[in-house]
Parts: structure tokens; sequence; C-alpha cells
């Protein structure tokens, strides 16, 4: 099989199958695991190049709706009679059955099966360490600045932070991703603070950012510890490394 992955995600999904020595081509933002750093890029997963996605040959290739615009990307697809499925996870039950589902398209229908027991085997196991815990503390994750957006109820986020033994301060907002402002953020009186910023490398990203902004002061924080910075790319995707991300800010949580 010649496989074409046009988002980081869908790359990830690939790898947790094991599959990975089946690609012939990736979206620029792929960058995880490092094999296939020599594959050849196809563009950014907004404006994939379609003709080298062509002149590849693939047997298949793995869509995504993950984020917006990327409609755009399937019905070019379409236009040219190219093989795809499409996946659009948003939950972790989504991601899980994404595994099954890429699988089977690929002709290795039990691997897939295999991979998702292990997927909800990690989960459990977190879940497990958490269900103890007395006091649950409030996050406020934000994964971008200016303006803020934050993850409402429908995203993997607040199950992420739920499973890890602690809350989402905007788990009631009926939204995957929620528009809001700092105002707001500081009347929920987070715990902790969790920077996560889309395509943003944690290098780049500074406490002194948030401390500068106004009424930092009254969030009454005891110390740094309780703005973490985190990786995007165990954060923001949505693809089985979430679990790394997911016993990560478990062990930030409760050391």
């Amino acid at each position: 099989m010649r496989v074409i992955s046009l988002c980081p995600s869908n790359t990830e999904i690939m790898e947790y199958l094991g599959l990975t020595h089946l690609l012939v081509g990736v979206d620029d933002f792929s960058n995880w695991p490092a094999t296939i750093a020599s594959l050849p890029k196809l563009g950014p997963d907004l404006s994939i190049n379609m003709d080298l996605v062509e002149q590849l040959q693939p047997d298949i290739v793995l869509a995504s709706l993950s984020v917006p615009g990327m409609e755009k990307n399937i019905e070019a697809l379409k236009e040219r009679g190219i093989p795809n499925i499409i996946l659009n996870p948003q939950t972790l039950r989504d991601i899980e059955q994404d595994l099954i589902i890429t699988a089977k398209a690929l002709g290795k229908e039990e691997r897939g099966v295999e991979a998702a027991r292990h997927f909800r085997t990690r989960i459990e196991k977190v879940k497990q360490q958490s269900a103890n815990i007395k006091k649950r503390p409030t996050l406020y994750w934000e994964w971008w600045p200016k303006p803020i957006f934050t993850p409402g109820k429908t995203n993997w986020l607040t199950e992420i932070s739920e499973a890890a033994g602690a809350v989402n301060i905007f788990h009631e907002v009926e939204l995957a991703s929620v528009q809001t402002n700092w105002e707001d953020v500081l009347s929920r009186n987070p715990d902790f603070i969790c920077l996560a910023w889309v395509g943003v490398r944690k290098e780049k990203v500074q406490k002194s950012i948030i401390k500068k902004r106004p009424g930092f002061e009254k969030l009454q924080f005891s110390n740094d510890d309780q703005i973490l910075i985190l990786e995007e790319e165990l954060y923001c995707r949505p693809s089985p490394r979430l679990l790394e991300g997911l016993e990560k800010l478990f062990t930030l949580l409760h050391k």
C-alpha cells in the first residue's frame, strides 16, 4: 500500500498502528515520528499540493476535517478520483475508532483493533490513578493568546482534564473551541494555567507573557509551577499522542 497523510494527527495514527513504513508523502506540519523526515512534503494542511499528491500515485489518502478549511482538500481528492478516507476526531472515543477505521482501510483490521484496545487501556490506567483524588484542581487551557481560544465541553482536552483528575474551567460551554477574554478567565479563578499554543514550539512560550496580563495577581498563585507550558503536539492534535500528554499532565498536577 502507498499511503499519504494530509495532517499531523493522521500521520501519528499511522505510527501508533506501526504502519509508518507505508507512507509515501505527508503534509508540511507532520513532524513525528522522525522517520518521516525524508518523505516528500505536500504543503501545509490547508494548502496541499494536489498535483504532487497525484504524482505519488497513492492507493489511499488519509484526509481530515480536524481543522476548518480542510474541506477543500477532500473536494480536490474527489474531483481527481483519488481514493481516500476522511477522519474527523473530536473526542478520545473518536480517536480510538479512527485507529480501527484506518487499519481496516489498509487491510490491517486486527492491528487496528489491538491498537484501539491498547489506547483504551492506557486511558483507563490513568483514570484509575486519579479516581481517589478528592480535590480536583481546575485548569485553564489556552491554545491561542490573541484573541484567546480555549477548549470547551466537546473537546478532547476536557476529557484529558477529567481523566487526569482535574476540571477544565470551560467544561460547561457547549463548544469544541471557545473564544473568550482574560477577564472571563480571571473570574473563573483556575488553579493551573496550561499553555499549549497551536503551532508554537514550547521553547517560544514564556510564563512572563501571562504574568504581565492585567489582574494576574488576583489569581494569587503561590508560585510559577501553577503555570504549565506544555508541548502543543501532545495536547492540540487529535491523535494517540494525547495519551503521552495525559500521563504527563497527571504527573505535573499531582506530583
